[in-house]
């Protein structure tokens, strides 16, 4: 059904240009153009908007066990094939940025996996988890609970790089 490709690729679109805009919205504000900032930020919300129009029509939410576990799958997937096999073609390539950026990202999902095996448990036990303060890396995408570490464990930088999760 060429309908459902369609809206497959559309939310693959509109997902990869919410970041992107993103991270022009970051770029704009270093060089002090707060206002041009502002006009990425909200294309990017407007993105977001379509891209979760296009995964609602498509059926990708299910109850929360259901997105649990596909959640698990997916990291799964990334930490045990995706990322192992993208570490070693950037290392036959020598490319040194793209190897670290795979490997922190390999690192982060396991965790991200553990806490959604987690999430299943306690759901399955007829429980939420406990809320709790949640803080990730701004470098590498580390997610840890409670308070950020002095040190990332990932990449190494300092306490302040992290960002609570609100």
């Amino acid at each position: 059904m060429a309908t459902k490709e369609n809206l497959k690729e559309a939310f693959a679109g509109e997902s990869q240009a919410n970041r992107k805009y993103l991270a022009f919205a970051k770029k704009a504000e270093t060089e002090g153009l707060k206002g041009i900032a502002k006009y990425f930020r909200a294309a990017a919300a407007a993105e977001t908007v379509h891209a979760l129009a296009h995964f609602r029509v498509m059926g990708g939410i299910g109850s929360t066990e259901q997105n649990l576990k596909e959640a698990v799958k997916g990291e799964e997937f990334e930490f045990k094939n995706m990322y192992p096999q993208f570490i070693s073609q950037a290392n036959e390539e020598n490319q040194k940025a793209a190897l670290a950026s795979f490997q922190n990202a390999l690192a982060v999902e396991q965790i991200h996996y553990s806490l959604y095996i987690s999430a299943m448990e306690s759901l399955q036990g007829g429980k939420d988890v406990e809320e709790c303060r949640m803080f990730v890396c701004s470098v590498c995408g580390n997610t840890v609970m409670d308070q950020a570490p002095e040190k990332c464990p990932i990449c190494g930088v300092p306490k302040e790089k992290f960002d609570e999760v609100k």
